[in-house]
C-alpha cells in the first residue's frame, strides 16, 4: 500500500491533468462512511477505509495546491444513483440557492426522484440565479455513484462545475487504468462516439448468450474521456467510455450475467428483457436474489437505462465496476435511472453490469454499423 505522501503527490495529477485546476478555485472533496452496526464483510470494509483515504488525500493535494478546499464525509446514502443530503447540496451550490429551492418547494421533490419537468425548468432558473456561490469543481469519491443525479446533472449543467466521479475508486488504480495517454483516450472515445450519433437502433450479442436490441433513436452519444477542463465538464475517473440511453420500452432480449460490479459470478445469470425492463431473472447463483431485491425496490428499477462502450486501454479490471466498464472491448448496460444522460426515467437505482467479448451493431436508415466484433474495436 503506498504511504500518504505519495498518493497526496499522485493525486495531484487528478487536479493538474484532469482537472485543470486553477490556485483559489472552490473544489468540493467528499467520501461516505460506512454507517454504523453496518454488515461487511473484511474484504469490502478495506475497500472502502481506503476510499476514504484517497479522499482524505485528495483534499491535501488541492489543499497542498493552493486550492480552496471544501470537504465532506458522510454517512453512505444506500444505493447508486440516491440524490446527497441537503448538506452536501449546500456545500456544492452555496446557502443562498439552497434556501431558494427549499423556498419554492424544490430541494425535497428533487431528493425524492418526484420532481416534474417543470420542476426542473425551475430549478435550473433558481440555480442558474445564484450561482456565484458554487464550486467550481467537485471531486466525488463516495461509494455510492452521484453521476445518475439531478444534483450532479445540475451542478454541471447551470454552475458550470466540472465534476469528476470517482465512486468505487481503488488505490491501486492511480498507477494503473489512471496512468494512461489522456489524449488518446480522449481520441479513441470521440471515434466511437461519432459512429453511434444519428443510430436508430443498436443490437448486442455475446458467446455466452446476450442477444439484445433496442432504440437509440434521439439519444445522443456522449463521451467521457477524463478531461475535465471545459465549464461543466463531467466525467468518470478512471475514465473512457461512451454511453446513452436506451430509448423506454424498445429494449428486447436476453443480458446473460457473468460478473457483479465486484466478483465474478459462480453461474451465471439471464435476465429476460421485455419492452424495456427486466421481466424475469433466472439463475442459481446467490446473486440473483440481491439483485432482484434491487430491481424490486422501485418499478422503474428495471427499466433498461443505459448503453456503454469502454474505450481505456490500461482498464483491466473485472472485479471494480467503475474500471471494469472502462475496459477497451467490454460493453456494459444498467437497470434504474437515465434521467441525467438524456432518458425520462427518474429514481434512486442504477446499476451497471459488464459484458465481455461482445459484437455491437448499430443501425442508419437500416445499414449497420459494426463498432464492436468479438470484443475488438473496429471503429
Amino acid at each position: 500500500m503506498p504511504d500518504t505522501s505519495k498518493l497526496v503527490t499522485t493525486l495531484k495529477a487528478v487536479y493538474n491533468v484532469n482537472l485543470a485546476a486553477k490556485p483559489g478555485e472552490r473544489v468540493l472533496v467528499f467520501t461516505d462512511l460506512i454507517p454504523d452496526g453496518a454488515d461487511i464483510e473484511p474484504v469490502e470494509q478495506g475497500r472502502r477505509e481506503g476510499l476514504v483515504r484517497v479522499a482524505r488525500a485528495a483534499r491535501d493535494a488541492g489543499e497542498e495546491l493552493g486550492l480552496t478546499i471544501r470537504y465532506s464525509e458522510f454517512i453512505a446514502l444506500g444505493s447508486h444513483g440516491t440524490e446527497p443530503d441537503e448538506g452536501l447540496w449546500r456545500l456544492s451550490f452555496g446557502d443562498e440557492a439552497v434556501d431558494a429551492l427549499k423556498g419554492a418547494g424544490l430541494l425535497a421533490v428533487i431528493r425524492e426522484k418526484k420532481a416534474t419537468p417543470e420542476h426542473i425548468a425551475k430549478a435550473r432558473e433558481i440555480i442558474c440565479t445564484h450561482k456565484s456561490g458554487a464550486v467550481n469543481a467537485v471531486i466525488a469519491l463516495s461509494n455510492y455513484s452521484t453521476s445518475h443525479t439531478r444534483y450532479r446533472d445540475l451542478l454541471t449543467s447551470e454552475t458550470g462545475a466540472r465534476y469528476a466521479s470517482m465512486p468505487l475508486f481503488e488505490e491501486d488504480m492511480l498507477w494503473g487504468s489512471m496512468d494512461v495517454d489522456w489524449d488518446k483516450v480522449a481520441d479513441r472515445t470521440r471515434r466511437v462516439a461519432a459512429a453511434m450519433r444519428g443510430a436508430e437502433t443498436a443490437h448486442v450479442t455475446t458467446a455466452d448468450g446476450t442477444d439484445i436490441t433496442f432504440s437509440i433513436e434521439g439519444r445522443p452519444a456522449r463521451e467521457d474521456t477524463g478531461m475535465l477542463r471545459e465549464p461543466g465538464s463531467f466525467s468518470n475517473l478512471p475514465a473512457g467510455e461512451v454511453y446513452t440511453a436506451p430509448v423506454e420500452g424498445t429494449a428486447n432480449g436476453v443480458l446473460v450475467i457473468n460478473w457483479a460490479p465486484n466478483f465474478r459470478l459462480a453461474s451465471p445469470l439471464r435476465v429476460t428483457v421485455v419492452d424495456g425492463r427486466a421481466a424475469k431473472v433466472t439463475g442459481d447463483d446467490p446473486y440473483r436474489e440481491r439483485l432482484v431485491e434491487g430491481l424490486d425496490r422501485f418499478p422503474d428499477n428495471r427499466n433498461i437505462a443505459e448503453l456503454g462502450i469502454g474505450t481505456n486501454d490500461r482498464a483491466t479490471r473485472p472485479d471494480n465496476i467503475l474500471e471494469s466498464e472502462k475496459i477497451l472491448g467490454t460493453v456494459h448496460m444498467a437497470f434504474g435511472d437515465n434521467s441525467s444522460m438524456g432518458g425520462v426515467v427518474s429514481t434512486p437505482f442504477h446499476q451497471d453490469f459488464v459484458y465481455f467479448g461482445p459484437t455491437l451493431t448499430v443501425f442508419k436508415a437500416g445499414a449497420g454499423t459494426v463498432i464492436l466484433k468479438d470484443g475488438k474495436l473496429v471503429v
